[in-house]
């Protein structure tokens, strides 16, 4: 990605035809290249964050379209520079001529993510700001939304600054030591050290540890719908989505490969994965289906285990055994399924059997066919999810790079607590903590690389 001085413009609004369309332009002589094509109040004379309507017309004084343009002052604008938004009628005719006129008049087309960058460069936001307004933008429910929004609005860059002043105060006294070594000077209590590191090791691993919340919360919470054939798996993917999304038949092994859709479930964006019944089978195509149906089951965060209530109960405990070796660590909910054929004590007898397996696994009765209980099922995944109530001032990772960042920096953090604790040198205690400052520095943008910074602003869209 190009960084220079070039005054630069694209279309901000999504591609397609709207009631209107914004193009931002910004630069040195954002104000100068719009004037050229511009009638209309002075916009080299006009305030900060104010609007005005006026044409813009092609050279020979045709006019294009009517338009209003909004000015921003340098350094009060998003990317610290001159900035003029362009809000034109959002025909895609208009807005191509709107923006090859401005190219004309001296811009530069933008590159993806080039304002966003510009406003990391020019100081207005950090590279972990940055990386929130993405979030921002992609945020598909109410959970991710909320913690997208506290991370561009400095949540976590602020923590990250609080352990990185205090890292600073540390490993400047160690090396204060380290100038004074000959005279056996002591400027830190070495218990008042180990207190402070133990601190900074405490927030920092809170911080990584948060990330599995965060990353659920982000890209969404995966759930296999698993079990044997003809339990109900299709028509209870199709109830939750309400949308026939996966053929429903009473002919066994109908479905021969994973299905997912996405909903939102209390603020919290489930991915649902409706896979291969399971049993035996000569069909190898089933059988491939099958085995993606517990590749599935290893990569789920939640397991939906339908149960047909129909059935014979040995058929419970040779599912299980097949099911519950692949659940390790994974949230299992038994759904006992087709209810409205039951009586209780058909469906206490089920419950005994799937307590006799497993005395751990939670379970529910359904009849996903004539929807009764779904409604509590999906409350049900809902406090299975986790998901700590949406505090906005709670700092949640949910940036791979930020993790890894941080488990860098808890290994280095360790090592400076163990070094202390057994007298270690102070210039090897000293090392330790630099390297704990740059890895908290490379998730704020204080220590980065051209390659970082381009490969993070190239997943930007063009005209953010």
């Amino acid at each position: 990605m190009a960084y220079n001085d070039d005054t630069i413009c694209a279309i901000s609004t999504p591609p397609g035809t709207g009631g209107i369309a914004v193009i931002r332009v910004s630069g040195d002589k954002a104000v100068e290249c719009v004037m050229k094509s511009w009638h209309g109040a002075d916009l080299e004379k006009a305030a900060t964050h104010t609007a005005h309507l006026g044409r813009i017309t092609y050279p020979d004084g045709e006019i294009l379209d009517e338009i209003v343009a909004t000015v921003f002052r340098k350094p009060n604008s998003f990317t610290g520079e001159d900035t003029i938004e362009l809000s034109c009628h959002g025909s895609q005719w208009i807005q191509q001529q709107l923006l090859s006129l401005l190219i004309k008049n001296g811009c530069r087309a933008a590159e993806g993510g080039e304002f966003t960058r510009r406003a990391f460069m020019n100081g207005k936001i950090d590279l972990s700001q940055a990386e929130a307004i993405a979030d921002v933008i992609a945020s598909s429910s109410k959970a991710s939304h909320r913690v997208a929004i506290s991370q561009m609005r400095g949540g976590f860059s602020n923590m990250i600054a609080g352990l990185r002043d205090k890292l600073l105060e540390f490993v400047s006294l160690m090396e204060l030591e380290l100038d004074f070594s000959e005279e056996d000077v002591e400027f830190a209590d070495r218990s008042r050290l180990i207190e402070l590191a133990e601190h900074i090791d405490n927030v920092i691993t809170r911080l990584a540890d948060s990330f599995s919340v965060g990353n659920a919360i982000k890209n969404g919470i995966p759930v296999a719908i698993v079990g044997e054939t003809n339990a109900g798996k299709s028509t209870l993917l199709n109830r939750l989505l309400h949308d026939d999304k996966a053929i429903v038949s009473d002919i066994r092994g109908t479905t021969r490969d994973a299905i997912e859709d996405t909903i939102t479930l209390g603020g919290i964006e489930f991915r649902f994965i409706d896979t291969a019944g399971i049993r035996d089978t000569s069909d190898k195509i089933e059988a491939i289906g099958i085995d993606r149906t517990f590749k599935k089951i290893d990569n789920a965060s939640i397991i939906l285990w339908m149960i047909d209530g129909t059935q014979r109960i040995g058929n419970i405990r040779e599912t299980a055994g097949k099911i519950i070796p692949h659940c390790n660590g994974k949230q299992l909910i038994a759904v006992i399924n087709k209810t409205d054929k039951l009586d209780s004590t058909g469906i206490q007898h089920i419950k005994t059997a799937i307590a006799d397996v497993s005395p751990d696994i939670s379970e529910i009765s359904i009849s996903a066919k004539n929807d009764i209980n779904v409604d509590k099922l999906e409350q049900l995944l809902i406090e299975t999810a986790g998901i700590p109530e949406n505090n906005p001032n709670a700092v949640i990772v949910t940036n791979a790079r930020h993790y890894d960042a941080l488990c860098h920096a808890q290994k280095s953090i360790r090592r400076a607590i163990d070094g202390l604790n057994t007298g270690l040198s102070g210039d090897f205690v000293s090392q330790d903590i630099r390297e704990c400052l740059h890895y908290l520095g490379e998730i704020t943008g204080e220590i980065t690389t051209h390659e970082i910074l381009g490969s993070i602003f190239s997943r930007f869209c063009i005209g953010k």
